[in-house]
């Protein structure tokens, strides 16, 4: 893969590396293989095809390497452009630091992009779930995935406690674990830039800043100021502000024009459900980011169908946002949906369009037609028999390959 100008292009037998992951990794990233394989072959007639080479990282790496995240990894990734990734195991409240942060800063993908549209036939608790079509950046590499903290009883946390005391008069409990947040104007700006980016390439009208701004007003707060900042100077001529919306159009967006405007965290939470149509790209730090993309996924059935993809200049890994689900493991029962759709979003941003509308549309009537794996299969009732991971994919491969798409 070629990149010019920051735009990929592929050749007609492109080589994409695969890192199959842990837990339920290996069953869906090989049902997600298969179907872009099939996708491919049936949009271009065999003048296409995809090479995959497997790297490594995680529980499968440690056995072949005697580490997790080999050097070998991340030099393939930067040599192919991209990648697709399956879940890797993260340890909570102890361990190794998560592996998927350790991908993402040291490739520096900085903007983690999840779509988020609802499926078709998809069991969901929201009453218009046709509403929602969004797309989240969140920033990838600052805020809590700095990873900059310390346990209440280590000695950096005491000496942390005393400078603040004698230095600002700040007073810290004795028990109390401490975390620095830090939000950059570096970073703020690329996240925002590259989502309007998106924006203007994709014909969609607005772009929301979320952010606790009202309370941490240095980090979130500034996040918010400096995304104005970067939409008003680099992007003038194509952005109206909220305030401007109204003091200058009275309300109605000129055509052609991006309208960028912000949102507090908690209210942004809930406008998503109120309001759903009012909103197209929501720019977020990373927390934000995470707890907004669960519950918008949430809404129209669940991250089990849910792609994400770590993006940076050039540079994109792509993968499900869900866990590993280890009780899972090895049974044929896990959903692919999710990483198939990473998958076909990665054959989309090397510019191969066919394929990626070819998974979706295969997906959706499989959905249709009730052909659904188990956490799907329970929500449609006892009357519907679920397939298995092998399974689902071979119903999907089948739309793929029938002339009815």
């Amino acid at each position: 893969i070629e990149e010019k100008d920051g735009r990929l292009t592929a050749p007609d037998k492109v080589v994409i590396p695969y890192i199959e992951g842990d837990g339920i990794g290996p069953e869906i990233v090989t049902a997600a293989r298969r179907i872009a394989d099939a996708a491919v072959r049936k949009a271009y007639g065999g003048k296409r095809e995809i090479v995959w080479w497997e790297i490594y990282a995680g529980e499968k790496a440690e056995k072949i390497y005697g580490e997790l995240l080999p050097r070998d990894t991340l030099e393939a990734i930067k040599y192919c452009k991209v990648a697709l990734k399956g879940p890797l195991t993260t340890p909570v409240g102890g361990g190794y630091r998560s592996l998927n942060v350790a991908i993402r800063q040291k490739l520096d993908l900085y903007a983690n992009i999840r779509p988020v549209k609802w499926i078709r036939g998809t069991p969901c608790p929201f009453k218009y779930p046709e509403k929602v079509n969004w797309v989240f950046f969140r920033e990838n590499t600052e805020d809590v995935y700095a990873g900059i903290e310390w346990p209440y009883d280590s000695e950096e946390a005491k000496k942390l406690r005393r400078f603040m005391k004698e230095e600002f008069g700040v007073e810290l409990r004795e028990d109390a674990g401490i975390g620095i947040k830090p939000i950059s104007k570096f970073a703020t700006y690329r996240i925002v830039r590259k989502a309007i980016k998106y924006a203007l390439e994709n014909g969609l009208d607005t772009v929301t800043l979320m952010h606790k701004g009202n309370i941490m007003k240095f980090t979130e707060g500034a996040f918010m100021q400096w995304g104005y900042e970067l939409a008003t100077t680099e992007f003038r001529d194509k952005v109206v502000t909220e305030q401007e919306l109204w003091e200058k159009y009275e309300g109605k967006l000129p055509e052609g024009k991006i309208l960028i405007n912000d949102r507090i965290a908690d209210n942004m939470m809930q406008q998503i459900i109120t309001r759903p149509e009012s909103y197209k790209v929501i720019v977020c730090p990373n927390l934000n980011g995470d707890y907004i993309t669960d519950e918008a996924n949430a809404l129209v059935g669940g991250i089990s169908t849910a792609p994400g993809a770590n993006v940076g200049d050039v540079l994109a890994v792509v993968e499900a946002i869900h866990g590993t689900a280890p009780k899972y493991a090895g049974k044929n029962v896990a959903n692919p949906t999710s990483v198939t759709r990473a998958a076909g979003w990665l054959l989309n941003y090397i510019g191969w369009s066919e394929p990626y509308h070819l998974i979706e549309k295969a997906i959706e009537r499989a959905v249709l037609d009730r052909k659904v794996t188990q956490d799907i299969a329970r929500q449609l009732g006892p009357d519907v028999k679920p397939l298995g991971t092998k399974e689902f994919a071979d119903a999907v491969i089948e739309y793929i390959e029938s002339d009815e798409l």
